[in-house]
């Protein structure tokens, strides 16, 4: 069965990105045809997280939105970056980046776009590419995108910090998701500090929102060393920010 999975955040800066760029390379990794596209077209960036500079490879989903590049080309083949034997299970990890271009942004922000059309997409890249699991990480906050996103997901992984202004809005965000009829709707509680207790933590969150926490992944200085140098659960497996991340793939695989 085919699933869509959304990936989402109230406010930015809570490691949306990076945890879309690890969930999927581990979803191939684990035998599954993935695809993760970036759909924060006015802040794009999860592409620098699979080893790719400035410049996203190949096309960009500016492409297939504003000049009607049919969206499979634009999807770029990314197994290689799991790593060597990561392909071993017969999983496949595709991107559709988004452009950095100055340009390319503006237009955006003058212009917007056809979400309808980009629903389209969504759905050609599950056929065309014979897609198990299409991973959306979406623009952070409440738009017309994001009552897309959530309203065709099978699955929205809601990320949130230990942070009043992030409960406040994950509320608005589940009460949204729950007014849509989300299949599944769950947690995951991201940067807490070390000296947080984490089973507490993830109850209390459980409690607050009627919704699983799946992991509580630990405020890291090795994940902010990493830099966004690259998908950390691959290079560090054995990390508990990675262990914790595993929790969420396990389900999402089920």
């Amino acid at each position: 069965m085919r699933k869509i999975i959304s990936i989402h955040s109230f406010r930015g800066g809570t490691g949306k990105s990076n945890s879309s760029a690890n969930i999927s390379a581990q979803l191939a990794a684990a035998g599954k045809r993935v695809a993760v596209i970036d759909t924060d077209i006015q802040s794009p960036g999860i592409h620098v997280l699979f080893g790719f500079d400035e410049d996203p490879p190949g096309h960009t989903l500016n492409e297939y939105l504003y000049d009607g590049l049919p969206i499979a080309e634009v999807a770029t083949d990314v197994t290689d970056r799991l790593g060597p034997g990561a392909s071993d299970n017969g999983g496949s990890l595709f991107l559709v980046p988004s452009s950095m271009k100055a340009a390319d942004i503006a237009k955006v922000l003058r212009n917007g776009y056809d979400v309808e059309m980009l629903n389209d997409g969504f759905r050609s890249l599950l056929t065309d590419l014979d897609l198990d699991v299409l991973v959306i990480d979406t623009h952070p906050g409440i738009n017309e995108e994001t009552l897309l996103s959530i309203t065709i997901s099978d699955v929205l992984l809601l990320i949130l910090r230990p942070d009043k202004q992030d409960y406040q809005g994950t509320a608005v965000t589940v009460d949204l998701a729950r007014r849509l009829e989300v299949p599944e709707l769950f947690l995951m509680l991201n940067k807490v500090p070390a000296a947080a207790p984490l089973d507490q933590l993830a109850q209390d969150v459980t409690d607050a929102y009627g919704a699983e926490v799946l992991a509580v992944l630990p405020l890291s200085e090795d994940m902010a060393s990493n830099a966004s140098g690259g998908l950390f659960s691959l290079t560090s497996p054995d990390h508990i920010w990675s262990q914790q991340l595993l929790r969420v793939v396990a389900r999402m695989n089920s």
